[in-house]
């Protein structure tokens, strides 16, 4: 038997499921018990391979994730092509985001279940305070809903099976919005409060074009 015909060793196979879960998105403790051992078991293996590329492997053990994240450029030598996509957030989506962290906080300082879930319900009432009065109020819900899809397909919310109005808060939220962060949330409300009354004419249109609508 030569080389090329002898098996794949199974370590090898199991790194190759670990990246390719990495390079899919986030890979998570409860979603694949088996997959999230063997990146323990590899993990050293996985950030030489990933810090070729430019890349480094972020692992939260207590909250049971793992991520890849785009290395610091240096100063010297070409830069390597970005692989992960930086997506930029539009305001609204962006205060979701904190308002849900700041959640998250309260959530955890008040103890009990680690898991958090919010209702659609819910979302739409911390998150309309900060938007601007508008008389069209299906239009604004429309808005707000698509904030919210937008916060679930970046993968800080994830629907209940069953019950789409309801929501689990991912706890990977902490690893983008840390408490520093936080410790800056009122200003950072103030900021995007101001910012969304700027921008009323998005969430509120114009009477005169409402006929048009």
């Amino acid at each position: 038997m030569t080389t090329s015909d002898s098996p794949t060793n199974p370590a090898d196979q199991r790194l190759s499921l670990v990246l390719i879960a990495l390079f899919k998105g986030v890979l998570y403790r409860d979603t694949d018990v088996r997959l999230w051992e063997a990146l323990l078991a590899l993990e050293a293996r996985v950030r030489d391979y990933v810090e070729v590329l430019g890349l480094m492997l972020i692992v939260d053990e207590a909250e049971g994730h793992a991520y890849l994240r785009q290395s610091p450029e240096e100063d010297e030598g070409t830069p390597l092509p970005r692989l992960v996509r930086r997506r930029p957030l539009s305001y609204p989506v962006s205060l979701l985001l904190a308002l849900i962290r700041k959640k998250l906080a309260e959530h955890d300082a008040a103890g009990g279940d680690p898991r958090l879930i919010l209702s659609r319900e819910q979302l739409v009432d911390m998150v309309r305070v900060f938007l601007p009065e508008t008389a069209n109020e299906a239009r604004l819900m429309d808005r707000i809903d698509s904030h919210i899809n937008k916060v679930v397909e970046l993968g800080f919310l994830r629907r209940l099976r069953g019950d789409g109005d309801r929501f689990e808060v991912r706890r990977i939220i902490t690893g983008f919005i840390d408490a520093d962060w936080l410790a800056d949330l009122d200003r950072r409300l103030a900021e995007y409060a101001a910012h969304l009354d700027d921008s009323a004419d998005e969430l509120s249109p114009d009477p005169r074009r409402q006929s048009d609508s």
